[in-house]
Parts: structure tokens; C-alpha cells; sequence
């Protein structure tokens, strides 16, 4: 179902997250990536890796694009688009600490699961987004609350690389990010697109 080239994820896109961690609202979008092997679908487990002893789900909107673009105007952005999903960007943050840059801990197989579905006739602008662990709410916002936009976000990353069609931007996840462990269960649900959910399993031999 989800088969990018590339997955671009952004830092720090929501201002209610930028005010639990006390810091400045970027001046442009703080972009990294992920590779597409990180990529489960809806239901599938997400394994956590032996090299880490503390992981984080990280609730967020997905944008999946549609064309091969460059250099896209932020008004001709939704054209682009061909839907939207639900996504839940793992982080091993205790080594996303001890690197002092991002790379490995986001990029652990199974640490981007996406789905249920891809939604197209919703405004991303003005969507409820929420994070459960175990049934527990972790995390709630609205996509209003992005620092920068969904179309904003296109415009900006396709000035810096060709987008593909199938390829994914994910969006910034709101304040609320913690732990799970193994066998939890974590779900991230957005208003219009549904449920993603996803086990925590250890990793077999």
C-alpha cells in the first residue's frame, strides 16, 4: 500500500509542542528523513530494537504525494497531493541523545507505521489529532496548530529535492510524546482517516 521512495519527517510543527519543550518557533521547517524500510502498514508490530532502552511514539499526519514535483508554489501545493494517512514516527530518543543527530534513531525497521487508509477529501488544515497508548490518551491537537502547513511543507521540501509519487511527508507530531514498551499497543487517530494501530513486540532472533 505505501511504497515511497523517500520519507521526509519534520521537527517541532506544532506550536502547542514548541511551547511544552520551551523552545523558539522555527524560523523555516526542521526536515530529516527516514528510509522507506521503516515503513509497516496498519497492524503490523513495531519492533523495539536491542540497541535502545527508551522508545517514543511520535503521532502524526502523513501527506502522500502524487506527482513528481520540484519547485512547487505553496498554492499549487494540493494538487500535488494524492491523500493523507495517519503516522507514528518512532524514535529511539535515548540514542537520538546520545548521537546529537537523528538518523539512527529514526531509522530502525518497523519505526514508521502507516494507515489505516489513504484519505483525500479532508481539509488538513483544520484536522483532531490524537495518540493512546494502551487505550490511555497520550497526545491531542488539531492540525491548525502546525507551525507550518501541510501546503507550506510541500512547497519547502520541493525546493530542496524532486518528490516522487508514493513519496511521504510526515508532519510534526503535537506535545505528549513518551515511552511504550513491549506489548503495548499504540494507536494514533485522526479526525476523517481512522485508527492506525500497532503492537510493540521485542525482536526475535
Amino acid at each position: 500500500m505505501f511504497h515511497p521512495s523517500k520519507i521526509i519527517a519534520v521537527g517541532l510543527n506544532y506550536h502547542d509542542h514548541a511551547k511544552e519543550l520551551k523552545m523558539p518557533i522555527p524560523n523555516f521547517p526542521l526536515i530529516f528523513m527516514k528510509p522507506p524500510t521503516t515503513v509497516i502498514q496498519n497492524g503490523e508490530s513495531i519492533v523495539y530494537p536491542p540497541q535502545s532502552r527508551e522508545v517514543h511514539y511520535e503521532g502524526e499526519l502523513a501527506v502522500i504525494i502524487k506527482n513528481r514535483i520540484r519547485n512547487i508554489s505553496v498554492q499549487d501545493a494540493r494538487i500535488h497531493i494524492a491523500g493523507y494517512t495517519c503516522a507514528n514516527d518512532v524514535t529511539a530518543r535515548d540514542l537520538q541523545r546520545e548521537d546529537g543527530q537523528w538518523t539512527r534513531a529514526k531509522s530502525f525497521d518497523t519505526f514508521c507505521p502507516l494507515g489505516p487508509r489513504i484519505v483525500s477529501n479532508v481539509d488538513p488544515l483544520n484536522l483532531s489529532i490524537c495518540t493512546r497508548v494502551n487505550g490511555i490518551e497520550k497526545q491531542r491537537s488539531n492540525t491548525k496548530n502546525m507551525i507550518f502547513n501541510v501546503f507550506e511543507l510541500v512547497s519547502f521540501v520541493s525546493g530542496i529535492m524532486t518528490l516522487l509519487p508514493g513519496d511521504i511527508i510526515i508532519t510534526g507530531t503535537p506535545p505528549g510524546v513518551g515511552s511504550i514498551e513491549t506489548g503495548d499497543t499504540v494507536e494514533v487517530e485522526i479526525e476523517g482517516i481512522g485508527i492506525l494501530q500497532n503492537a510493540i513486540i521485542k525482536r526475535g532472533r
